[in-house]
């Protein structure tokens, strides 16, 4: 049985839940030695910068439609296209049949993965995409890792960065795990489903096949298969009829 359905359990440990192996599955990126000993996903982050400076060779092997800056340590494989205005300064890793659309803002350390879309105003920073992944529309995805088939709805901002002083900590229940990490966004689970305009604060873990509805600002830890609704309370009142809308 496929690995993302046999991965949905329950009664875990609260420590457990944090595994990799319960959030990615490793066959769907061609970098899954980088996760070698790394009991948690977010220890990777650090691992991302050293390991391209060390096995990234420059290749372009992209089409570019119109003009956009690709820096010399970037790899970008077959059938991939560039659009134009898009930046990518690298040290990167583009795998094959991605998409880049124009503007989009592709920083240091980030491995994208095949069949993957980096869409408009989208910025990338020290981040892993794995495959097939969609980021297509004005999205921040910073000190990230998306799993498999993840996709971000238009504006969704993964926030990485505390606004007081000190590390990233990963909370369920009266579980408190401190990353270590002063910057830390989010590990978000294969096949996960991020809404328009949602934001992620940092150290969100978001399991396997949840969705998360447009507008909700997140923070902690998201069993698999769970829905996150936003229950906003309307109010319609009458509106004073004016001269030039009467009929």
């Amino acid at each position: 049985m496929n690995s993302f359905f046999t991965n949905r359990v329950g009664n875990e440990s609260p420590e457990e839940v944090f595994y990799v192996s319960r959030l990615l599955d490793l066959e769907q990126t061609e970098h899954k030695r980088l996760f070698k000993q790394c009991k948690y996903p977010w220890e990777v982050l650090s691992k991302i910068g050293p390991y391209l400076r060390e096995t990234v060779k420059r290749g372009i092997k992209n089409v570019c439609v119109g003009e956009a800056y690709i820096g010399k340590d970037v790899y970008i494989g077959e059938g991939s296209v560039v659009e134009d205005g898009a930046m990518i300064l690298g040290p990167a890793y583009i795998g094959k049949n991605v998409v880049i659309r124009h503007g989009a803002y592709i920083r240091e350390n980030v491995i994208v993965g095949d069949g993957c879309v980096v869409g408009n105003s989208t910025e990338l920073k020290n981040c892993i995409l794995f495959n097939e992944v969609q980021v297509p529309h004005f999205n921040y995805v910073g000190d990230s890792i998306l799993g498999y088939k993840v996709h971000l709805g238009a504006g969704v901002i993964i926030s990485n960065l505390r606004s007081i002083p000190g590390n990233v900590k990963v909370k369920y229940g009266e579980i408190e795990i401190d990353t270590g990490l002063r910057k830390f966004g989010a590990v978000v689970g294969d096949k996960a489903e991020i809404g328009c305009n949602a934001v992620l604060n940092p150290g969100s873990i978001i399991g396997r096949g949840s969705v998360v509805y447009p507008c909700v600002s997140w923070r902690g830890y998201l069993p698999p298969f769970k829905i996150v609704k936003n229950k906003a309370n309307f109010e319609i009142s009458e509106l004073e009829e004016k001269d030039d809308c009467k009929e």
